[in-house]
């Protein structure tokens, strides 16, 4: 039987092949199934985490002498053929020293930062095993240490996935307002000073702008925070984050505020030049960044027409005032 000991050693090495086989320019859909199904283990997807943030501060690792003489010593055995399974045992023989040699407090400690641009989403896996998903146009700032997990979502949102620790409470910060929680499932929306938390599964307790009383959610309640006050109500967890398998829900949704949020993902953004319309009710699914078949619902259910601005942008008219191009 291993000992715990042997136990991490292993996990860190598998961890380190994993995370060079998942940096290959090309990864087959198998590989990603078969690295699934290795981090459904909890030893394993902690020493993935702890990888992971070695990788993301090698830069500021790159010069202590005994991470560089690990990595040239292993470097130096491996064979010039580019990622051959002795190379990549090598290079995981040498992520694996780093994360002897740097990172051992990393399970209590990381400080980093995230950050996806318009359009983009991305899981990221911290040192303690929990995860987050950003969405578009989003940054978060992670600080861990002993006794405590604190993340400061500074723009955008997130999809919170924490791992179970009494003893050390995850805490994120989102403008005014404070999530804390233990182990459970929520996501953040920040809009200026303002937050927006829906939980999915679990509690947790909710504090807006300075003075503010704590709130307690269940599973399927919003809590928006602002100055005003808390306002807490039921909703449909799944419509609310639709946005991380790629969907966006749309129910009795103003179409002013449909387009602001279809909005989110573009480049190239949509105008509505049509007042009249700013309060309509939209109802549907559509996929994140899919401008073309946004707008093209939208004319068809309320008479507008589309047309190219000259800096790209997508204006939207009333059929009967405006004429344009289908864009």
């Amino acid at each position: 039987m291993k000992s715990p000991t042997n136990r991490v050693r292993t996990a860190e090495r598998e961890a380190a092949e994993w995370h060079l086989r998942l940096g290959a320019p090309r990864v087959s859909t198998q590989t990603v199934q078969d690295f699934f199904e290795w981090r459904q283990n909890p030893e394993n997807a902690a020493a993935y985490g702890r990888v992971e943030s070695v990788w993301t501060g090698a830069r500021a690792l790159s010069g202590a002498p005994a991470v560089g003489e690990a990595v040239a010593a292993a470097m130096a055995r491996s064979p010039r053929r580019p990622w051959s399974p002795r190379g990549v045992a090598a290079l995981a023989g040498a992520l694996a020293v780093v994360v002897a040699v740097a990172g051992t407090g990393l399970w209590a400690s990381q400080r980093n930062l995230y950050r996806t641009e318009i359009g983009e989403q991305r899981v990221v896996t911290l040192a303690d095993g929990s995860s987050v998903r950003l969405d578009t146009d989003s940054v978060v700032r992670v600080r861990f240490a002993q006794g405590r997990r604190d993340v400061r979502l500074e723009r955008g949102q997130a999809l919170f996935t924490v791992a179970h620790d009494p003893t050390r409470p995850f805490v994120v910060l989102a403008g005014d307002t404070a999530v804390t929680a233990v182990g459970t499932v929520f996501d953040v929306r920040r809009t200026g000073a303002a937050a927006r938390v829906t939980l999915v599964s679990g509690v947790v307790e909710v504090r807006g702008p300075v003075g503010g009383s704590q709130r307690r959610l269940t599973a399927g309640q919003q809590a928006t925070l602002s100055h005003a006050g808390p306002v807490v109500r039921a909703v449909d967890v799944r419509s609310v984050t639709a946005w991380s398998q790629g969907r966006l829900v749309f129910r009795d949704t103003p179409l002013a505020e449909a387009v602001a949020e279809a909005n989110r993902y573009l480049e190239d953004p949509i105008v509505l030049d049509a007042p009249g319309l700013a309060q309509a009710s939209v109802n549907g699914v559509i996929r994140t960044g899919d401008r073309a078949a946004f707008v093209e619902v939208v004319s068809a259910t309320f008479g507008l027409r589309s047309s190219r601005d000259p800096d790209g942008r997508l204006r939207l008219t009333a059929e009967n005032n405006s004429p344009g191009a289908p864009g």
